[in-house]
């Protein structure tokens, strides 16, 4: 079966990654310095020859003195123009010419390379000056061959082969470090994977470690667990709201069975009530499964539909059409806007007038204004207030405080907790704020012209 890349966890994708770019890198460095290398031992070798052919000619005169060779140059020849070779070294003395590379007068000095039986030689072809060729053998052409066999380095493929051994093992060890490194940062990965395959329903109170430093492993234990501790509230509330739920729709519907079981068993019972009275019960349930919707749909969801609302008009809209018995005395201040949804933010409104309605004795005020960067809609009224223990109780669901229950009997308790989480959502806020009389509810939003909609 092929090796595909996605099978491959990600600690072996980034081995596997380095050992590829590091036998790239490398062999990229080997293919320089194999260059390199070959580029600086051939100059070597001509500078050598070149030296050596050029050493003898300077000691020629009349006659032909015996070539001085080295240790690296032990090959030089005199030929004549017919291929002759007129002097030699012990070493080439009996050798064919070296080559018949014939350099020209006007570019006198040749390099080359020549192979036989096996056997190559760098050399160079050095002819005298004309002067010289004039004054030695009376203008007749001579070349100097000055020569060594081809160094081990340059032969074959030895370079190349030695490095290439170089680069398997220096991206061996490459490879195997970059293996421990990875293994050792993936490290606190693996540990929170551990963690988090513990992690139950039922127990979401585990934490990962957090790693020291603000790199992207820290960063991702640390958002890790703000997601853990977001799931957990998430699973309290839902635990939270399941109870109230069940609690708030048992009393419904447990009066609705016995009233349609008295029809049933009693002849004498008046239907038509009891149909009447089963009704009111299904609406009471409706209004609290509704309410309970748009609740939960407003915690886990953005508003849609924002558009810019303006504070002002839509208190004006809403107190006209709601027509409450205390007439609100309305102040709004340049009519501050925001980001929202028009709907939700006339519910907030809408629970806030009504709750005011249910305890206010002569008078309710709304005023809007802009503070602090922020667009301020207060609802005010002269009732007996809330004790400031019980304010943050009021935003729970279901909380009812008695004062409400006997002004509205049949209400759910969902109003106020539907209103902060709206508010929230519109990354707000509602809450009651002291009053020397009385109870004043107030919403706080961000004004549009500083907190524009993703």
């Amino acid at each position: 079966m092929p090796l595909r890349p996605g099978r491959l966890s990600v600690q072996a994708r980034l081995i596997l990654m380095t050992a590829l770019l590091s036998l790239a890198s490398l062999t990229g460095v080997a293919v320089a310095a194999d260059l390199i290398v070959r580029e600086k031992v051939e100059s070597e070798v001509y500078q050598s020859t070149q030296r050596a052919a050029s050493d003898w000619i300077a000691a020629m005169d009349t006659s032909t003195p015996q070539p001085v060779t080295t240790a690296e140059v032990n090959l030089l020849q005199l030929v004549d123009a017919t291929g002759r070779v007129v002097a030699a070294s012990r070493d080439a003395a009996g050798r064919p010419p070296i080559s018949t590379l014939w350099p020209g007068s006007d570019d006198r000095i040749k390099h080359g390379r020549e192979c036989a039986n096996g056997e190559c030689v760098m050399f160079t072809a050095f002819r005298p000056s004309p002067q010289e060729e004039e004054g030695l053998w009376g203008g007749a052409s001579h070349v100097v061959y000055a020569g060594r066999v081809e160094p081990p380095v340059l032969a074959g493929w030895n370079l190349e082969l030695g490095l290439a051994g170089a680069v398997l093992v220096a991206s061996a060890l490459v490879t195997g470090l970059a293996a421990l490194l990875i293994r050792r940062t993936l490290r606190p990965v693996e540990v929170m994977r551990d963690l988090i395959a513990e992690i139950t329903v039922t127990d979401l109170g585990l934490r990962v470690p957090v790693p020291r430093g603000r790199d992207a492993i820290a960063t991702l234990a640390r958002t890790v667990n703000r997601t853990l501790a977001r799931l957990e509230e998430a699973v309290r509330q839902q635990g939270y709201y399941s109870s109230m739920v069940s609690h708030e729709l048992r009393t419904p519907l447990t009066g609705l069975r016995t009233r349609l079981e008295e029809a049933l068993i009693y002849p004498g019972v008046d239907r038509g009530q009891t149909i009447s009275d089963a009704l009111g019960s299904v609406d009471r349930l409706q209004v609290i499964i509704d309410e309970m919707l748009l609740l939960t749909r407003v915690r886990t969801s953005s508003p849609q539909q924002a558009e810019r609302v303006d504070l002002g008009a839509l208190v004006r809209d809403e107190v006209e059409r709601l027509s409450p018995a205390y007439r609100p005395r309305v102040s709004v201040d340049d009519a501050p806007r925001v980001w929202g949804n028009r709907v939700q933010l006339g519910e907030v409104l809408t629970n806030l007038l009504v709750n005011a309605e249910r305890h206010a004795r002569s008078a309710i005020e709304v005023s809007v204004e802009r503070a602090d960067g922020e667009a301020v809609l207060t609802v005010w009224d002269d009732g007996d207030g809330i004790a400031p223990d019980q304010r943050e109780q009021v935003f729970q669901p279901f909380i009812r405080l008695a004062a409400g229950r006997e002004r509205d009997p049949g209400g759910s308790g969902l109003g106020l907790a539907i209103s902060r989480a709206i508010a929230q959502a519109h990354q707000g806020n509602l809450a009651i704020e002291e009053t020397p009389r009385g109870t004043c509810f107030v919403l706080r939003l961000p004004l549009a012209g500083e907190h524009e909609p993703g």
